[in-house]
């Protein structure tokens, strides 16, 4: 195994040697090493992915020219080697400069807790994905209910019990989205690879993608072949159609075919005819509904005089 450099803090080695328990715990001194990046694992199923984008490009023209500024964040494993829990984007900008380590600060926590600091330390990033959201979201309280925080079970110094803290109201209160739209993320991992493509690439909105997750992978991948069929995308009052056939057991390729190529009432032109254009062409007297009627019904009769004007002139 390559050797690990400890890199100068400025820290007076023996300084440091002496130092009592208390006194390194009151300075906090952050354990910055250069790992090699042999030693460093990828975070198992790691829900941000590394895009060789422009961002990746700019990432390494600045570490090319000034080094990696702030280090990567790490954690030691059982085995020995490390693992990555905030800096993927970094390593993968050293990797492609030829680089063979990084600046890493070492944390000793265990693999729940570094979940929750992966996801809340990804959180800012400015481009995330709708499902990258949803997978990062499902991981981080899936490690908090593992964690087994019971908030409910504690009680006020007047002995009053405390109302229970539901795990999504806390991810809630440290990241941007609310409860319910953090529920809405996470529902878009249900879905098949195929939709959940559709939906970072924005051809498919949330809304829809929702509903969709409710349905089982058969017809969700009914879904995706109809799509490549008909060249379009279903609307949220179609998904809703397909969640309320799919609960009473209704929905087949057939059932998902014809919501599928049913016109949009949404999308349908409508007709508006200034109250103005009727006004002395309708009996006053007529409330709105004797109003309606009273429009079809000339109109029927319209057409019933343009038949037999044709038929008179043959």
């Amino acid at each position: 195994m390559s050797k690990v450099k400890k890199i100068d803090l400025g820290m007076n080695y023996y300084d440091e040697l002496f130092m009592t328990d208390e006194e390194r715990k009151e300075n906090r001194l952050p354990k910055i090493y250069d790992v090699p990046l042999s030693e460093i694992d990828d975070f198992p199923e790691h829900p941000y992915r590394v895009l060789d984008d422009e961002d990746l490009k700019e990432l390494e023209e600045s570490i090319r020219d000034r080094g990696v500024i702030t280090p990567a964040l790490i954690r030691r494993k059982e085995n020995g080697r490390y693992e990555m829990i905030s800096g993927h984007r970094r390593k993968r900008a050293c990797e492609k400069l030829g680089l063979l380590s990084m600046r890493c600060e070492v944390v000793d926590i265990s693999r729940d807790e570094a979940i929750i600091l992966m996801v809340d330390s990804n959180s800012q990033r400015s481009q995330i994905s709708p499902c990258d959201k949803g997978k990062a979201y499902k991981m981080r309280l899936d490690a908090m209910n593992r964690q087994g925080k019971r908030t409910d079970l504690k009680s006020s110094p007047l002995g009053q019990k405390l109302k229970p803290v539901n795990s999504r109201d806390e991810l809630a209160a440290s990241v941007n989205d609310s409860p319910r739209q953090i529920a809405r993320f996470i529902r878009l991992t249900y879905l098949t690879p195929e939709l959940q493509k559709f939906v970072d690439e924005g051809k498919i909105k949330i809304n829809p993608a929702v509903e969709l997750s409710y349905l089982d992978e058969e017809a969700q991948r009914d879904v995706v072949d109809l799509i490549d069929e008909t060249e379009s995308f279903p609307s949220h009052s179609q998904t809703i159609r397909m969640h309320k056939a799919f609960e009473e057991g209704k929905l087949d390729y057939n059932a998902i075919s014809i919501i599928m190529r049913d016109p949009e009432s949404n999308q349908r032109k409508k007709l508006s005819i200034p109250a103005e254009r009727l006004e002395g062409l309708i009996p006053k007297n007529c409330s709105h509904e004797q109003q309606e009627d009273y429009v079809f019904k000339a109109l029927e009769w319209y057409q019933k005089y343009l038949r037999k004007q044709r038929e008179n002139a043959r």
